[in-house]
């Protein structure tokens, strides 16, 4: 999801619900406590340079229980970032504290936000000779 399609959810609800992909809430209390604009350049294991701009959330849960995080204050933190950093309308990637730190894709479905675990993925498949229906990992097919 870009950023204009999450500003245009948050007005849905009063308090935003994000949802882990396995139907866990996020507790209401999180905070959003950066945005920012990530641009990453590397090569891939075929040798292609390529560059990738995302918008990054950060999602934490701190111990008050009684914080609510409202599209209002939601779309201010927004508004600043895109007046002082960046106004690239990019995919989201949500930073959020699980198991360990995982980065999530966003969709949006009933009213909520649902948080999509991001895979690697090899993505010179056709240098490595790796038929599409193999494993994920490049490496596993000889290339690296």
């Amino acid at each position: 999801m870009k950023l204009s399609a999450f500003k245009k959810y948050t007005t849905l609800s009063e308090n935003l619900v994000f949802e882990l992909w396995n139907g866990e809430r996020v507790p209401a209390h999180y905070h959003l406590t950066e945005i920012g604009l990530v641009e990453k350049n590397y090569i891939d294991c075929g040798g292609k340079i390529r560059q990738e701009k995302k918008i990054s959330l950060q999602l934490r849960t701190a111990d008050d229980t009684d914080h609510r995080l409202t599209w209002e204050k939601t779309r201010m933190i927004i508004d600043l970032f895109e007046e002082k950093i960046s106004s690239v309308d990019a995919e989201i990637e949500i930073e959020y504290q699980w198991t360990t730190i995982g980065k999530y894709s966003l969709e949006f479905e009933n009213n909520k936000f649902i948080l999509i675990p991001t895979r690697t993925d090899c993505l010179a498949k056709d240098t490595c000779g790796i038929p599409e229906k193999t494993p994920e990992s490049c490496c596993g097919g000889g290339c690296c």
